[in-house]
């Protein structure tokens, strides 16, 4: 097995030799693919991400690979350089089991490892196989649609209004609003404060519609990377997450914010608005298809069990 060598992540430096190494690794056409690089900055701007971080070196020390996880529930993101894939994978699966043993050693709940990828990527679909991972039946459908296209004027139902997000100091009632709306406690006060803290970020982007009493109803966050754009030669930018509280749906009102986005990012220059929602997510597909988005390609996802052995020991089978 090569000799690789891994430290915890310490700081700034180390977040942009990552990204320069997602963009030698991966193809430019997906260098935007999750996790890209905003993606990276906005994980990477939160305490408990810095703290489940890796990064792994060759006997000459220079960056490899990186690795991600989430201990509490599993979620596992690599990013490794071309031609290394195999013995580094394993190096950074086996980290992973560890990181989700210390933190469920209290839990009598079966723990797993998740990862992604996109169905055409057959290398690592090959790999993820290789080190025990199994293909799960959901996953995720990834939209885009042409803005040259004509835009219809949003309908926004009598009462409501849409604007943007104040400021910070909604942020709360924000995370309250994604929380009831996908129905689970993932989102956190500090992971979206993330959003607004990256470069880039344009508030008059990161829109909510307001119901009669004042209530955030429902959101959508739209995004233009100008970085990734000029790496990969496009004009993209992007109309997620999109949500609505349980209380206001089936009104029309993530239809009528996405064309509001949508509307905003052609007079930003972007010509190809791009978004991603689940293949459980039923009411999103059809919102997303009324208002002209077309399914562009697919991310998979996979599962490795991490099992625990007699005597309670949580353990992970790396092959």
């Amino acid at each position: 097995m090569a000799a690789f060598t891994n430290r915890p992540y310490a700081g700034d430096a180390d977040l942009q030799a990552m990204i320069d190494l997602l963009v030698v690794a991966r193809p430019s056409g997906h260098i935007a693919d999750y996790p890209g690089i905003v993606d990276l900055r906005e994980m990477l701007e939160t305490a408990e991400t810095q703290a489940n971080t890796s990064l792994w070196r060759d006997g000459d020390g220079q960056l490899v690979g990186f690795a991600i996880v989430h201990p509490a529930h599993g979620n596992l993101i690599f990013e490794i350089a071309q031609a290394r894939d195999g013995d580094l994978a394993a190096q950074m699966v086996a980290w992973s089991v560890e990181r989700v043993r210390n933190a469920r050693r209290e839990s009598e709940e079966p723990a797993s490892l998740q990862m992604s990828c996109r169905d055409d990527n057959l290398g690592r679909v090959a790999l993820l196989e290789q080190l025990g991972f199994v293909r799960q039946e959901q996953y995720t459908l990834h939209f885009a649609r042409a803005l040259s296209d004509p835009v219809p004027e949003p309908q926004v139902p009598e009462g409501f209004g849409i604007r943007h997000l104040a400021g910070e100091h909604e942020v709360e009632a924000h995370v309250a609003l994604h929380r009831a709306a996908y129905g689970t406690e993932n989102m956190t006060v500090e992971e979206r404060l993330s959003w607004m803290h990256t470069p880039g970020y344009d508030p008059e982007l990161d829109l909510v519609a307001v119901a009669p009493d004042g209530a955030l109803a429902a959101y959508v966050f739209c995004s233009i990377s100008e970085e990734e754009n000029a790496l990969i030669g496009r004009k993209d930018g992007y109309t997620d997450p999109v949500a609505t509280h349980p209380a206001f749906q089936r009104r029309g009102l993530a239809r009528a914010l996405l064309l509001t986005g949508f509307r905003l990012l052609k007079q930003r220059g972007v010509e190809t608005a791009r978004m991603s929602t689940g293949s459980w997510n039923v009411a999103m597909q059809r919102a997303a298809r009324s208002v002209g988005y077309r399914a562009a390609s697919k991310t998979i996802f996979f599962e490795k069990p991490v099992l625990q052995d007699a005597s309670g020991v949580t353990r992970g089978s790396i092959r």
